[in-house]
This record gives C-alpha cells, structure tokens and sequence, in this order.
C-alpha cells in the first residue's frame, strides 16, 4: 500500500509524461504498482484475497459452543476437530470467534439494579483484610450483612470463616435488627451450599443451615453461580468496610478491634448519607422497615443443634433419646449423619437427604414413614409362601370340634 501522497505523485508524474519504470525508480516501488494507481486514477481500497474459509458456515455452531465452554477457544478447537472433522490453528478460531468473545464479556458485565420492599432481603458476605493487632499483622474474617431497602449495616469480625460463624453473625444481625427478614442472600459457601446446578439453578443448602432458617423464620436464597453481583448491596459493603473502617488503623487487642467496628457501625456507616438512596440508612431502617422485620419472640440461640452419627439397624431405624426413627431399609448397616435442630430429625447418607422426621417428645416411641418399608417381609403381618399358608388353614379344625379348657379340668379334677 502507497500512501495518499506518494499515489497523487505518481499521477502527477504521469501527467508530466513520465514512463511507469521512470516513475517507479522515482519512487523506489514496482512498476507494476506505478500501473495499477494509474490504471485505478487515484488510491485503490485494500481487498483481501478471496479465500476459501474453513469455517464457512459453522457460525451458530461455533457460538454455542464457545458460550458454553465458557470463553476457552482451545475446548472448542478439540470439539471442533472430533465433531466435524476440521482442523485450524488456535488464533484462526480466536480471530473467528472474537464477536462471542465481546458479547459473552457484556452478558457479564451487564447488571439491572433492584430494589427489594422493607423487610424483605438481607444480604450477607464475608471479606478477609490484614489487620495489625498488637503490632503483628492477623488475617480478619468480617462478617457483613446490609438490610435490601434501607442499606443498614452490621459488622463482625472472625478469626475464621467456618459455618459457626457465618451463623454466629447472622444471630448478631437479628439481634442488632430486633427482627428476621422474610429471606436472605448469600453467594455460595461451601459452608451453607452443597451444590447448586448453574444451568438447571437447583440449590441443595447444608442441613444445618436448614435447620438454622426454620428456627429463626427466614428463607435461604443463594446467588446463580459466578454472578456474586446479583447480591451487589453486600459486596459494596464489604468493599466499604476495608477501605473506610479497617485501612490505616492498628488496635492493641483483638477486644479494641471489635469495639472499633461497633462504633464505627453506629457513628459512621448507619448514619451516613447513602449515595444510591439519599438518606441516611438508619433514617430510612426505623421509618420503612423497622417494623416489617418479623419479632425474635424470644426464640433461644441455635447453639441447642446437635449433629450425630448412627448404623441403621436391622429394624430398618436410628435411636435417638430412647425414640427411634425409620431410615429406607435398604440403607441397613450404613452409617448415617443426623442433625436435630428446630423441632426435627434430619437423616443423611453422604451428601443426600434420606429422612426427615418430626422430633418426639416421648420416650422409647417408635416414628415410622411407611415409605421406608416398601418392599420389607413382613411389612403388613407375619410372611408366609401361600403354599403353605393355604396347608395351614386346610389342616385346622373346624370351630365346632374344639373342647373348651374347663372340660379337660373337669375330667382329670383340677386345673393345669
């Protein structure tokens, strides 16, 4: 390519009745470019070489696959090769599918704001941030929950982040609240969540945590994988609490973090002017959502849960405190995890769920699912093969020929 100049020289040059060769010594080029400029009058559009192309025609398919191998090109080159025989070079499928690639980085990126009623949602999260504590620097697990309408926050600070303590902070919220929202929002511990299908969106939440949203009246809400933005209140609440109250202060103990954090919650966060809503949040929390919070009622902490493990017996159950409660027969000999909390029995075997049970408030009582027996001998009375129960009911007397006991008595003078 002939820049816009060096082009109008060469027609001036022609112009002044100068050869093509004449011209291309001139100006250091072919003279077979000199000829095509003059041929074309002026610059020539670049075109391409018309080039058969490999992938003609797989467009859809390729951006099917590219979206569902989530971005890796390589993955989608393999299927390429083994689904329709096509072999190209990693940066000619990359060059093919860089319009997915924007558009999959948009979908991503892409975020609608919402706003949920008073009372409706809590969201919570966990942050780490080094903090110098008496002169050494300790790893801090902040726990922080922010109230969906009114942005009011509450802190606390682990040494961990273990599920103990993903409850201990949400007690300490509803506490601080005097009130239990109607769900909340998390993203997916392993702590909380067993599993949760990204295309299917099937959430199975931990047994205890189970346990732990029935005692206190609320419903556990997980965050679709990789979109920890749907609960975007808490993560800028995280965010918020590094930066504004624990970067560039040490503490001489652990004690004078926490309270620091409490005053800070108190003097700071909750009494700030919030940029999203214009009014501070503890403004907004008593007058909108204070009272449509649900009341504690005095309910006791969670710490009465109790995790056992028991082998199922032979009589197809598990005893607990004298009672014992029905598992699937076919589970007889295994061992099995059962958590007792909020008034039920929850049975497991490995990461399923086999049985759930009211608690008993007897003793030595037996609970029975009549499910768990399907297909056990002896189920609905004693077993017999009809053979033999039919021999057995041909071989009985008739009623009329069986003698009362006192006969026999009266003949031999006295009784047995």
């Amino acid at each position: 390519m002939k820049t816009p100049d060096d082009v109008a020289e060469m027609l001036r040059l022609r112009a002044c009745g100068w050869g093509l060769k004449r011209i291309a010594r001139e100006l250091g080029c072919s003279h077979h470019t000199v000829k095509g400029y003059v041929a074309a009058g002026g610059v020539k559009p670049f075109k391409s070489p018309d080039r058969p192309q490999r992938l003609h025609g797989l467009e859809g398919w390729l951006r099917e696959r590219f979206i569902r191998h989530r971005d890796n090109a390589d993955v989608v080159r393999q299927d390429l090769l083994n689904e329709k025989g096509v072999t190209v070079s990693r940066r000619t499928l990359q060059r093919m599918v860089q319009p997915y690639r924007q558009a999959l980085k948009a979908e991503a990126l892409a975020t609608t704001r919402f706003e949920t009623p008073p009372g409706r949602q809590l969201q919570i999260d966990f942050g780490e941030r080094l903090v110098e504590i008496g002169g050494t620097k300790v790893k801090a697990f902040v726990f922080v929950a922010t109230l969906g309408h009114s942005r009011r926050l509450h802190v606390r600070a682990f040494r961990a982040e273990k599920q103990e303590h993903w409850f201990a902070g949400l007690e300490s919220t509803f506490t601080t609240f005097s009130g239990v929202p109607e769900e909340v929002l998390m993203d997916n511990p392993r702590a909380l969540v067993v599993r949760h299908d990204a295309v299917s969106r099937s959430v199975q939440f931990n047994d205890r945590l189970i346990a732990f949203s029935k005692h206190l009246g609320f419903r556990p809400r997980a965050c679709a994988p990789y979109r920890a933005r749907t609960k975007g209140k808490t993560e800028n609440g995280v965010g918020y609490v590094k930066k504004n109250a624990i970067a560039g202060h040490s503490f001489a103990s652990w004690d004078a973090f926490e309270a620091h954090l409490a005053r800070w919650e108190r003097e700071v966060a909750n009494v700030r002017i919030h940029g999203t809503t214009g009014e501070a949040p503890i403004i907004r929390f008593a007058r909108d959502e204070a009272h449509r919070l649900k009341p504690l009622g005095g309910r006791p902490s969670f710490g009465s849960l109790r995790e056992l493990t028991r082998i199922v017996g032979n009589d197809c159950a598990i005893e607990i405190d004298t009672n014992s409660y029905s598992v699937p027969w076919r589970l007889i000999g295994e061992r099995v995890a059962v958590t007792v909390a909020a008034g039920e029995v929850r049975i497991r075997h490995g990461v399923h769920q086999v049985a759930v049970h009211e608690q008993s408030k007897g003793r030595r009582l037996r609970i029975v699912d009549p499910i768990h027996l399907d297909g056990v001998a002896g189920r609905n009375g004693a077993v017999r093969r009809p053979e033999i129960a039919a021999a057995v009911q041909e071989s009985s007397p008739p009623h009329s020929l069986l003698r009362p006991l006192a006969e026999y008595e009266a003949v031999i003078g006295g009784s047995f």
